[in-house]
C-alpha cells in the first residue's frame, strides 16, 4: 500500500509540463477574459480550467458559441465538498463538444455561504445538475429558475454529500421525519 501511494505520488511530480496556449479553449478565455482563469491541468487527456466564479456564465457562453469551440453539451455538473480547503465548495462542469468530439472540465471553488451564478441561461440542461449539487452538497446558485431540493423532501436538515454529514443523517431526525411523513411508521 506505501509503496502504491510513493509510485503515484512519482508520477504527480513527474507530470509532464504542457503548453496550454495550445489549446483553443483556453486561448479564446484569455483574449476575452484574461484575469478569469485561475489556474490550468490536463490529466487524462482532458483539459480542466478553473475559473473564478464570478466569470463561470461568461466562459460557459463563449465556449458555446465560439463557432470554433461549440461545445454545445453539457453533459454533467458536480457539487464537491473538500472541507479542509479555505474555499470547501467545488462546482465542476464538465462540458462537451459534439462536433469536434472534445471534452473540457470547468471548476469553480467557492466559499461557505458563496453563491455562484446559474449556467441555465447558456445550458437549460443545467437546472436539474444544479438542484441536484444544491440538494445534496448545498451549493446556492443564483439566478436559478427553480432552484429548489430534487432528491430530498423540501424540509430536509442538511446536504448529504458533505464529508461532514453524519452516515445515517442528523441524530433523531430520520425517525422524526419519518413519523410525521409517513403514519405507517408507526405500525412497523
Amino acid at each position: 500500500m506505501a509503496e502504491e501511494k510513493k509510485g503515484q505520488k512519482e508520477q504527480q511530480e513527474q507530470k509532464p509540463q504542457v503548453d496550454f496556449d495550445k489549446f483553443p479553449e483556453v486561448k479564446k478565455i484569455k483574449a476575452k477574459y484574461p484575469e478569469a482563469i485561475e489556474e490550468l491541468d490536463y490529466f487524462r487527456e482532458q483539459l480542466t480550467v478553473r475559473v473564478k466564479k464570478d466569470y463561470i456564465v461568461k466562459v460557459a457562453q463563449l465556449l458555446k458559441e465560439d463557432p470554433e469551440l461549440a461545445y454545445d453539451y453539457l453533459e454533467d455538473i458536480a457539487g464537491v465538498h473538500y472541507p479542509k480547503r479555505e474555499k470547501p465548495l467545488e462546482v465542476v462542469y464538465h462540458v462537451y463538444s459534439v462536433s469536434r468530439k472534445t471534452r473540457v472540465r470547468l471548476k469553480v471553488a467557492l466559499a461557505e455561504g458563496e453563491e455562484v451564478e446559474s449556467v441555465c441561461s447558456v445550458w437549460p440542461s443545467a437546472n436539474w445538475f444544479e438542484r441536484e449539487a444544491y440538494d445534496m452538497v448545498g451549493i446556492v446558485f443564483s439566478n436559478h429558475p427553480d432552484l429548489r431540493r430534487i432528491l430530498l423532501p423540501e424540509d430536509w436538515e442538511g446536504h448529504p454529500l458533505r464529508k461532514d454529514y453524519p452516515l445515517e443523517g442528523p441524530p433523531g431526525y430520520r425517525e422524526k421525519w419519518l413519523k410525521e411523513h409517513l403514519p405507517y411508521y408507526n405500525k412497523l
